[in-house]
Order: C-alpha cells, then sequence, then structure tokens
C-alpha cells in the first residue's frame, strides 16, 4: 500500500515521504509570497529547517525565520513574531514544529491584522465572531511530530505568561489552507518525544471517542486512531527510522485533532494548568494522567471502552483496555506520577481551578466538580 495520497479533508493535506520538496507550491496555493516560517527554538538550527528554508529561498519565497517560541508558547512570544511578521512585510506563515511551532505560527497570521488583543478571541461562546476575518494571512502547516494535530486544528493553545493559564484561541480560520505531512521530518525525533507526542495522539482520540457528545463521524476516527497508534507508536520508539511507523503516526495525530471535535474531557482538562504552571512536556503529562482518568470515568464508559477493546484486538474489556494502556506508558518510558514527572510539591487548588475553567471539562463524561477533580489529581500525584 502506498503512503502518499493528496487529501482535502479536512483542508488541502500533501502526505508522502519526500514532500517537503512542494513547499514552494504549497505557498502558491495558499497565496503566499512572501512566507514567514515560524518554529520553535530546539527546531530553529536542525538540518529539516535549513532545507525548507533553502527551499522557499530557491523559488524566490525568501528565507525568513522566527523561532522565538517557548515549549509552551506564550502571548509574549506572539507580539514578537507578529512584529517580525509586519516589519518583514510578510503575506503569510509557514507554521513550521510541533505544537508551540504550529500554534504559535498560526497565532501570528491571525492576529497580525487584528485590532483586538488576543484574549478577546478565547474559545468562549462567539467570541470568534469579533476577528476580521479578512485580516488573517494564509496558513501553510508542516508538522514535524505525531501528536498534537494542530496542522488540522482551529485553535491555538496559547499560556497567559501573567496568570500562567492555557488559554485556547479559536477561529475557523485557523485551520491551514495547505498542510505538507512528510513522516521524513519526524524520523530525528528522540525516542522521549517520540513517545510523549504519540501518546497525546492517542490521548486525543481516547477523550474524543468517549465524549459524551454525539458526532459519529469523529467517533470512527477516533476509533481507528488509537487503531494506528497501539500498532505504530512502539514502533516509531524502538526504530525511529521505520518511515511506515511514522506515517501512519502522522495520520494518527491528524485524525486525533479532527476527532477531538466531539469534546476532549479531564485528562486534558488536567494537564492544561499542570504544563501551564510547571512547564510539563503537553503529551507526556497526558500520558501520565491517563489510567487515572480512565478509572475516574468508569462509571461512565465501560461499555463504550469494551467496545473500543474489541476492535484494537485487546482482550478483557475495559480492564484489559487499561492494562493496555499501562503497559504501553511503562513500554515507552512515561512516568507514572507527577511526582515522577518532576513535580514534587504541586499547588493542588491552583491546579484544580484551572482544570474546572478549562474549556474541556465540557467534554468529560462525568461532570467534573471541586471535589472530585481533587480526588482525582490526588491519585495522579
Amino acid at each position: 500500500m502506498s503512503l502518499v495520497a493528496n487529501w482535502s479533508y479536512p483542508t488541502s493535506i500533501r502526505f508522502g515521504a519526500g514532500r517537503i520538496s512542494e513547499i514552494a507550491d504549497a505557498c502558491a496555493a495558499a497565496g503566499i509570497s512572501k512566507p514567514l516560517l515560524v518554529t520553535d527554538k530546539g527546531l530553529a538550527d536542525l538540518p529539516i529547517t535549513q532545507i525548507t528554508l533553502d527551499l522557499l529561498d530557491k523559488a524566490g519565497l525568501g528565507r525568513a525565520l522566527f523561532a522565538d517560541v517557548d515549549p509552551n508558547p506564550t502571548e509574549v512570544n506572539a507580539e514578537a513574531g507578529i512584529k517580525v511578521f509586519k516589519e518583514g512585510g510578510h503575506d503569510g506563515v509557514v507554521a513550521f514544529g510541533g505544537g508551540s511551532g504550529l500554534d504559535l505560527g498560526k497565532l501570528v497570521a491571525f492576529m497580525a491584522g487584528q485590532t483586538r488583543p488576543i484574549w478577546d478571541f478565547e474559545d468562549i461562546g462567539d467570541w470568534w465572531t469579533r476577528a476580521d476575518a479578512d485580516a488573517i494571512a494564509p496558513i501553510v502547516a508542516v508538522p514535524t511530530t505525531a501528536g498534537t494535530g494542530s496542522e488540522v486544528g482551529r485553535a491555538s493553545v496559547i499560556t497567559n505568561s501573567r496568570t500562567h493559564e492555557k488559554k485556547i484561541i479559536f477561529h475557523p480560520k485557523f485551520l491551514p489552507s495547505v498542510v505538507i505531512c512528510d513522516p521524513e521530518l519526524t524520523v530525528g525525533m528522540p525516542p522521549a518525544i517520540t513517545a510523549g507526542t504519540g501518546m497525546d495522539a492517542f490521548a486525543h482520540c481516547l477523550e474524543a471517542y468517549c465524549s459524551p457528545h454525539y458526532h459519529p463521524m469523529s467517533q470512527g476516527m477516533a476509533l481507528e486512531g488509537m487503531r494506528l497508534v497501539k500498532e505504530n507508536l512502539p514502533k516509531a520508539y524502538n526504530n525511529g527510522s521505520d518511515l511506515e511507523a511514522r506515517a501512519h503516526m502522522m495520520s494518527a495525530a491528524a485524525m486525533g485533532a479532527t476527532a477531538f471535535q466531539k469534546g476532549l474531557g479531564a485528562i486534558h482538562a488536567l494537564s492544561h494548568p499542570i504544563g501551564a504552571i510547571y512547564h510539563t512536556h503537553h503529551g507526556t503529562t497526558n500520558a501520565v494522567c491517563m489510567p487515572a482518568v480512565l478509572q475516574f470515568n468508569r462509571p461512565a464508559i465501560e461499555e463504550v471502552i469494551g467496545q473500543a477493546a474489541k476492535y484494537l484486538g485487546i482482550a478483557g474489556g475495559f480492564d484489559g483496555f487499561c492494562g493496555f494502556v499501562d503497559e504501553l506508558n511503562e513500554s515507552l518510558g512515561i512516568p507514572k506520577s507527577l511526582s515522577d514527572l518532576g513535580i514534587k510539591d504541586p499547588d493542588i487548588d491552583l491546579i484544580i481551578e484551572g482544570a474546572l475553567k478549562d474549556p474541556s471539562t465540557g467534554g468529560n463524561p462525568i461532570e467534573m466538580t471541586a471535589d472530585n477533580t481533587r480526588q482525582l489529581l490526588l491519585a495522579i500525584i
């Protein structure tokens, strides 16, 4: 089976090894003639980034780079990127990297033409309608990890540097015009990042699947995404050069981010404030929270998880599925608790406050309250 394809759902996606060579054509298709490539500090000097800049430069599109992006990007990073975008006279963004580079790149393209502050566009009600849609610059997205799926998302997760809260900034036009999914770009990912980002994709699929909201299309995508992670994440972790496993993980990441239109849940509601306060890796934090959240939600999800276990070839229904998650985490070197993750004395009240404010709580199968969220958090600590 050829793992090269052109997809038009949920946006235009050029999928396959080596397709980064089409970056200039992708910019042309998006209507970009002077792109700003936005990525994170860790990627800025790596060969995959320099090769991409070379391809843009050779096509006459320049080689402008903004890489002052933190692992959990903030409005400070955004303001700096917007300044570079405006001063450089850019007309679009190539958002390049993992979740941080993709989210910040999308936000720069969105905010460069707006007059209101970032927080006016938080994912609350119809706040997105406040934006001047005609002023949003086009975006080409190039993921270099297989986890967040932000390349097919309509939002950016941004940390408020003052309050240490993660906020979801939303607009339909955050969805990139063109995406290049080239699994060769993920070959150099270290095993720990492969594990953390891969478990992020699994968490997206799992929480979307368990969300009580009605969305059968997302339900099917979430289930198949979990299968792809189950069969391919261990392969990619143990052999980073396994291009087929890397390709399937890239698909699973995009599927998870598309599926969670159905909703997320307590895993993300907890990992967002934990990551904002303690700067932990988002996907790894999701994986640490996952076993306890499964047990927390058991009364509401035992039957549907049993159905998922059958599809995934896992014996033992709900308990078998939970055992699989525990074994997968252990095989990937995921810490067993927040203390093992390096958080020795967490501010429980602050985390609970952030979790209950997080929009992910609305998709959890069991209503989250201050009391039951405290018990859940204590189980993870």
